[in-house]
């Protein structure tokens, strides 16, 4: 399960060192792509093929366009001996990754933020929010 919070930064070619205890779950390779909320989502190459057998399952109506999010974009990544990961430009632009980043762990898949944007997310998270979908869930 991939779980946690990372600070990092990323180097001027747009490389980040991705944390150990992540990749351990994730493995060497594993897919970057667009996520929701301007994050990048980080999939084993396992989740991804669920991910893209669930997406082509759909009816052709609903699937073209998850089908453009996610796979246009997508790109393999391969750590280097040092554990950087290379986030591709059109990546990083989507994201708004500059420098200072967020990683965290979200289950099946990790997330990629912009340090700005996870903070202003994480501040809209309010008990009451929570505490309504646990009461869903029921817990």
């Amino acid at each position: 399960m991939l779980m946690g919070e990372y600070e990092h930064t990323l180097d001027p070619k747009g490389r980040v060192i991705f944390p150990a205890k992540l990749r351990e779950d994730l493995g060497d390779n594993f897919i970057i792509a667009k996520g929701l909320d301007n994050c990048l989502f980080v999939y084993p190459p396992a989740q991804w093929q669920r991910l893209q057998d669930s997406i082509n399952a759909l009816p052709f109506s609903k699937a073209s366009a998850l089908q453009r999010f996610f796979f246009s974009g997508a790109s393999e990544a391969i750590s280097d001996k040092q554990g950087r990961v290379l986030i591709p430009a059109n990546l990083r632009q989507y994201a708004g990754l500059d420098k200072d980043i967020i990683i965290v762990g979200a289950s099946v898949r990790a997330e990629i933020w912009d340090k700005t944007k996870w903070q202003e997310q994480s501040a809209r998270l309010t008990a009451e929010t929570i505490e309504n979908v646990m009461d869903e869930l029921g817990f």
